[in-house]
C-alpha cells in the first residue's frame, strides 16, 4: 500500500468513525441523525426513519 493510499484509507475510516459516533450521539438524544451521515454508514434515511418511529 503506497502512502497515499494508506492516507486515504485513513480519512475514510475517520469519515466511517465520525458518522457513527454523530449518528449514535442523535439516537441517543432522541433526534434524527443527519442524512449524510447514515448515508456514509450505507443506512438509508428514509428506512431507518420508519424503523425509529414504530
Amino acid at each position: 500500500m503506497t502512502p497515499r493510499n494508506a492516507l486515504a484509507a485513513l480519512g475514510d475510516f475517520i469519515e466511517v468513525f465520525g458518522s457513527a459516533v454523530a449518528a449514535s450521539r442523535a439516537v441517543e438524544a432522541s433526534r434524527q441523525p443527519r442524512a449524510s451521515d447514515l448515508r456514509t454508514l450505507g443506512i438509508d434515511p428514509v428506512a431507518f426513519r420508519k424503523i425509529v418511529q414504530r
